[in-house]
């Protein structure tokens, strides 16, 4: 725990470096880019990695539920990712950790139908529920489950990978964990059709950084400087895209015309940048006691 406390500084080390050659840095997103990821396609876009001589390659993941053992083996060098199975890799003794915080709130949920009637954990028993083979969505449902009156047995959980609204409207399964209500149900709202957003933290589950950044206890320790550059540029990718939510929507398009649905990400950054804000702190600011 203390190694969390003494790396959580690393977000205030964020001071000018002298550029040589550039190094070349990998880092992993925990999804397809989204609205979630405008500040990095900013920070790219700007040049604000290239100042501080970095060449920052930005990958979306094969497959998420693998990112983290990606950053801890260094075949990536940063990742995207989240608190509550970031907490859970530590347990099993994964030597990576947060350094910036991003969405300083959950954006999880539980989804589903309206037509399905299901608007309350209770009213799973004997259904499915898709989710997107991440360990954490699997310990939120059960304790979702579990503060209104069922278990983890009374459902068939089902991994449906990243086509969670895909498995919700084609019947795959009743309800969906995992799918986050700045982006899937605009989705399904776009497409016609009236969903259910069942919050975590309505029903015992407390609350958590949704995103933040991470790194291996190697990598700070080894390239600390690198580290502290790739934080500053990666800052200022976001307070850009604070500073101006839809012109960071127009960069990620222009990055990723094919994967972004400009419909859902313009209207998800709106949602997004309220969550981005630290309450007072400056952009990527880690509170210590949400760690205790």
């Amino acid at each position: 725990m203390k190694k969390f406390l003494l790396l959580i500084a690393f977000v205030s080390l964020v001071f000018a470096s002298a550029c040589g050659d550039s190094e070349d840095i990998v880092l992993t997103l925990d999804w397809f880019p989204n609205a979630n990821h405008a500040g990095i396609y900013e920070a790219v876009d700007r040049g604000f990695f290239a100042d501080e001589g970095l060449n920052v390659s930005v990958v979306p993941p094969a497959d998420p539920s693998a990112i983290l053992s990606l950053v801890a083996s260094g075949q990536s060098d940063f990742g995207m990712f989240y608190q509550p199975d970031l907490l859970q890799a530590r347990n099993a003794g994964v030597p990576v950790v947060a350094i910036a915080g991003v969405v300083q709130k959950p954006l999880n949920s539980m989804m589903a139908l309206k037509s399905s009637g299901i608007d309350r954990p209770g009213k799973l028993s004997g259904k499915k529920v898709g989710y997107p083979g991440i360990p954490w969505n699997e310990a939120m449902l059960t304790t979702m489950l579990e503060a209104d009156g069922l278990t983890r047995d009374d459902v068939e959980l089902v991994d449906v990978g990243f086509a969670l609204t895909q498995a919700l409207l084609a019947g795959t399964v009743d309800a969906v964990v995992g799918a986050y209500w700045t982006h899937e149900s605009i989705v399904m709202q776009n497409e016609g059709y009236e969903s259910y957003v069942i919050l975590p933290d309505d029903w015992g589950v407390p609350t958590y950084y949704e995103l933040i950044l991470v790194a291996s206890e190697e990598t700070i320790r080894d390239r600390p400087e690198m580290v502290k550059k790739f934080v500053k540029a990666f800052i200022r990718g976001y307070e850009q895209a604070l500073s101006d939510p839809q012109g960071s929507i127009d960069t990620l398009i222009a990055a990723n015309p094919e994967s972004v649905d400009e419909a859902v990400d313009r209207a998800g950054v709106d949602l997004l940048v309220p969550l981005w804000e630290s309450e007072g702190q400056p952009f990527g600011s880690l509170a210590a006691e949400r760690w205790t």
